[in-house]
């Protein structure tokens, strides 16, 4: 399962809304295309609510499921609608 490390866009261990708008922007959102996809939910430095739902807005548009937490019990927050 992909990992996506909302930390790795940090700079200086902070994240800058500007920035990482910037950089979600110019990231490549398809290698995560109708995958499962893990978003870490703990680590070094402190990330705002509004990253994580920055994070999710873009992944909801090309995974197919979002997971959050501790990869040994990830918790679901998101599953793609079957189209049929």
């Amino acid at each position: 399962m992909p990992l996506f490390d909302i930390e790795s866009f940090a700079d200086g261990g902070i994240l800058c809304e500007a920035e990482v708008r910037t950089k979600f922007a110019a990231w490549d959102w398809e290698q995560y295309r109708d995958k499962t996809v893990h978003v870490r939910g703990c680590g070094q430095i402190i990330v705002p609510t509004w990253a994580y739902l920055m994070a999710a807005a873009h992944l909801g548009r090309v995974a197919k499921k979002i997971t959050f937490g501790e990869e040994q019990s990830p918790m679901p927050i998101f599953t793609k609608a079957d189209p049929s």
